[in-house]
Order: C-alpha cells, then structure tokens, then sequence
C-alpha cells in the first residue's frame, strides 16, 4: 500500500470520527437548548436555591467548554 494512499485512507478516517463528534455535540447542544427553553424543568414560581445551585454548575460546565474553545479564561495564551 503506497504511503500516500495509506494516509489518504487515515485522513478519511479522522474525518469520519470527528464528523460523528460533532453530531453528538449538536445533538447534545439541541437538547440542552430544549431543556433551557423549559427552564430545566422548573417551574419559575417553585425556584429555589437547590435549582440555583445545579444551573451554576451548569454554567461552570459550559464555561470550561466555552474557555477552551474560544482560548479563553485559563486556556487564554
């Protein structure tokens, strides 16, 4: 098998697997973004500081995705 074609194939490969990736983060992303349009399953009127506390872990969460994919915060140069 010639180099060339060898790395053609590993290149199609990774395209393959990121691909899948990415649908599982856009999938991921759709769902939180439904749950988020139903205030995580709270109803606004019985919030309390348990909720509060789950979203900010949430957001911690993100916040780290965020960072490091935007080089931001802790992953800024």
């Amino acid at each position: 098998m010639p180099r060339d074609f060898a790395t053609l194939r590993n290149q199609d490969a990774a395209l393959q697997k990121f691909l899948a990736k990415k649908v599982e983060i856009d999938t991921m992303l759709a769902r939180l973004q439904v749950l988020s349009d139903d205030h995580f399953n709270v109803d606004p009127g019985e919030v309390t500081w348990g909720h509060v506390g789950t979203l900010e872990r949430y957001a911690e969460l993100l916040r780290q995705i965020t960072d490091s994919a935007f080089k931001e915060g802790e992953y800024s140069s």
